[in-house]
């Protein structure tokens, strides 16, 4: 398992439609062999901003290395650059390897 997170520093106020962006956003993640699980996160806040972080699972890093690579990723960031002035300077990409993942059963 591979998971891609990027933390974005959300200028305080404009929560909602940072919020708003990724709902109505077609990602096209669900076309992309190897994609698991989305999920937008809602961190801390700070004095002049709000954290928030994007968490994909994929099922191996080589899938998601396809999809930052593929038309769809391309589709899905169509729009990235129109809503800069909410951002605190770009995103922070991390990526991980699973070492260890326990479920529920």
């Amino acid at each position: 398992m591979f998971i891609a997170m990027n933390r974005f520093r959300i200028r305080k106020g404009n929560e909602a439609d940072f919020e708003r962006i990724w709902r109505e956003r077609d990602s096209h993640l669900n076309e992309m062999e190897g994609f698991v699980e989305f999920a937008l996160l809602k961190g801390p806040e700070a004095e002049d901003h709000t954290l928030y972080a994007s968490h994909t699972v994929w099922e191996t890093e080589a899938h998601f290395q396809a999809w930052t690579t593929s038309d769809a990723f391309r589709k899905a960031h169509a729009g990235a650059g129109s809503s800069r002035e909410i951002y605190l300077g770009p995103p922070q990409f991390e990526g991980f390897q699973s070492v260890q993942v326990l479920t529920r059963q």
